[in-house]
């Protein structure tokens, strides 16, 4: 399991994995002959037949379609990698055992507590927690410098371990103008159409104008769609990721505090 969710911690590969399956949903699914007028997709779609008129959307339909699959992909990820790094049992409860430990002073007891628990916020107290035993066997530095010390194993760890959970959602971030910007794209590409059936000499052309008005509205849902969802991911992790951040803070606070109160 963790090696085939590593294989998809790549933006790049995500992402061009995602358009070759648009493109085949797009010209297999979508372009079912089954789904236009005498099985022919230059036709107009069946009567009532969604995925017939998503394909009349026109070239611009796999491009925001490889968006949407890109945040769905990237978010179900994103996911099992924010689920692993709060570790095995409840990151609430496993603060308030390393607390409780740190506050008695046994670190053998709060490094067991990491062991069992496992994931980002354990290792960041695990590596913090060999420092703060270092530490106490050092007797060429001052207390101050003790104390720092500690202090700089915590944020150094955090910093390590921190971007492996933002990984990709930088993507999304993106996803979420650009999914719009390129169903506004595909609207104004259809708008031409429509207008352009309009001008044609002899009169208008109905079935132009209609797939013209098809490929904008079309675009138009499917891009503010792909941006909807790409912000509620984005938020949606971006939280549990400032939650862990703070699970982290409060330890390192603690730790420091109780190397403070228990050395002279």
């Amino acid at each position: 399991m963790k090696k085939f969710f590593g294989f998809f911690q790549s933006a790049g590969v995500i992402i061009i994995l995602c358009f070759i399956l648009a493109l085949c949903i797009y010209n297999f699914v979508f372009g079912n002959p089954a789904n236009f007028m005498d099985n022919n997709p230059a036709n107009q779609p069946l009567p009532g037949n969604l995925l017939g008129t998503i394909h009349k959307g026109g070239v611009i339909v796999p491009v925001i379609l490889t968006l949407l699959l890109t945040v769905l992909v990237i978010s179900v990820e994103r996911y099992f990698t924010i689920r692993r790094a709060k570790g095995k049992g409840d990151l609430t409860t496993f603060i308030k055992k390393i607390k409780s430990s740190l506050e008695k002073g046994d670190v053998a007891e709060a490094n067991n507590l990491c062991t069992k628990q496992g994931g980002t916020v354990a290792n960041v107290v695990k590596s913090s927690l060999i420092k703060y035993e270092q530490m106490e066997k050092d007797e060429s530095l001052t207390k101050d410098q003790k104390t720092s010390n500690i202090q700089q194993s915590v944020e150094e760890t955090t910093a390590l371990e921190l971007p492996s959970l933002e990984q990709n959602l930088v993507v999304v971030a993106t996803i979420t103008t650009l999914g719009t910007l390129m169903g506004l794209l595909g609207t104004v590409v259809g708008m031409i159409r429509s207008f352009a059936s309009l001008a044609t000499a002899g009169g208008t052309d109905s079935v132009a104008l209609s797939t013209g008005i098809s490929e904008a509205l079309v675009n138009t849902a499917f891009g503010i769609a792909t941006g909807a969802l790409a912000v509620i991911s984005y938020n949606y992790f971006t939280s549990k990721i400032d939650k862990i951040t703070f699970a982290i803070d409060e330890i390192g606070y603690t730790l420091v505090q109780t190397y403070v109160s228990s050395h002279k």
